[in-house]
């Protein structure tokens, strides 16, 4: 990889920028190695591909993965409700639905800036994502999550969801779900993205989970939510 002397351009409102982040070129290490080193895919700009930035990003360690008392009970609302189809992207057809439904999602739960239609065409074109997961009842889709794969690991990138649905914890079951899906196939991570702000700490629900401290993996979850609370 090579270290970017100066930030990318910014061209979506995709996150805040820390003055400690360091972006990093992809050249020819395997996915798995840029994530392992607290790596995660750059999405924010037009005209940029294989941008990765350093992130307190957090990954559960799927050989020691178990459920919690919450997993139970959330599995118990939410499995055998719906069927589902893990497409590979090379099959997935992006039609007009699949994109009203991610837009509309991420408009009433982030605000439009957050994912405008180029930016998702960016994303589904951006040769990272492995499968799109649909999850539907016989009458609507209520969800998609897209993964990255690479080797021994897999990445909840982005997913969207019914928000009628959204008290009920859907989106928590989803990844209980792909985590569950990634454990019985014999892999070693599973990452869940950031964990900034109080918001993200849902993501402490699965055990054991790990956090990059911008020099190693850490299991101090105390110390998680101690500086995601002082985000708000």
């Amino acid at each position: 990889m090579k270290v970017l002397a100066t930030p990318p351009p910014s061209d979506f409102d995709v996150y805040i920028a820390r003055a400690d982040t360091q972006y990093v070129e992809r050249e020819r290490e395997p996915l798995e190695e840029l994530y392992a080193q607290g790596y995660l895919p750059y999405s924010g700009s037009k005209h940029l591909q294989g941008i990765f930035y350093s992130a307190r990003s957090a990954r559960v360690v799927l050989p020691e993965f178990s459920l919690t008392s919450e997993n139970r009970r959330i599995a118990k609302k939410f499995d055998g409700q719906f069927t589902k189809r893990r497409v590979p992207i090379a099959e997935f057809v992006a039609d007009e639905a699949f994109y009203a439904f991610m837009l509309e999602y991420f408009k009433e739960r982030h605000g439009g800036a957050a994912m405008p239609r180029e930016r998702l065409e960016l994303i589904i074109q951006s040769g990272l994502v492995s499968n799109c997961l649909i999850y539907q009842t016989p009458e609507k889709v209520v969800g998609y999550v897209l993964e990255i794969e690479s080797g021994p690991m897999r990445h909840y990138w982005y997913s969207a969801y019914d928000l009628s649905l959204a008290k009920q914890s859907l989106g928590l079951w989803l990844m209980l779900d792909c985590i569950r899906d990634a454990q019985t196939a014999g892999l070693a991570h599973y990452y869940l993205g950031t964990v900034y702000g109080p918001k993200a700490l849902y993501k402490t629900n699965f055990e054991p989970l790990e956090w990059h401290d911008g020099t190693a993996w850490s299991r101090d979850l105390s110390l998680l939510k101690e500086k995601s609370r002082s985000e708000e």
